[in-house]
């Protein structure tokens, strides 16, 4: 390192610390601190909200309509395939069989697979087996669900 330059270094050093420090740093004045009460939430602010919910829920009900109305959203039937039974054989195993024109297929159903068991020549389903197959899970539901409703009803 050069001595040479460290009186003067030193008193560059000297120099800058006699400076007053408001000089070097601007002075801020503080914040009035008032002790006003927090507005609370009336009745207008609860309309407001309120309004603003149903006003969501309503766009989302519009949207669900529109989709289901403008056909957005998928169909479950086909009409080139059609499911004509199921059956679960296994916690995630099932056998399906399917109709594909004048033939129908049963399948072998898991997570990883679907596997080709046997194919046959379709045949007309006895009419107690169409009304069985043609329930679906919404109207079992509903079904169920009245029976619950009659039985509380009764005990009432």
């Amino acid at each position: 390192m050069n001595l040479r330059y460290l009186p003067g270094l030193s008193g560059l050093l000297s120099a800058l610390a006699a400076l007053p420090a408001n000089a070097v740093l601007p002075t801020v004045q503080p914040a009035v601190v008032t002790a006003e009460p927090i507005p609370s939430l009336g009745a207008a602010a609860l309309l407001q909200t309120g309004l603003g919910l149903v006003a969501v829920l309503g766009l989302i009900f519009l949207c669900a309509w529109a989709a289901r109305r403008f056909g957005l959203q998928r169909h479950a039937s086909s009409r080139l395939i059609k499911v004509v039974s199921s059956t679960m054989v296994g916690q995630r195993e099932r056998v399906v069989v399917v109709e594909i024109g004048t033939s129908w297929l049963v399948l072998g159903v898991t997570p990883g697979q679907i596997r080709s068991l046997h194919t046959m020549p379709a045949e007309s389903l006895p009419p107690d087996l169409v009304a069985a197959t043609s329930t679906t899970a919404a109207s079992v539901f509903s079904h169920k669900l009245r029976e619950s409703i009659s039985k509380l009803r009764r005990s009432d």
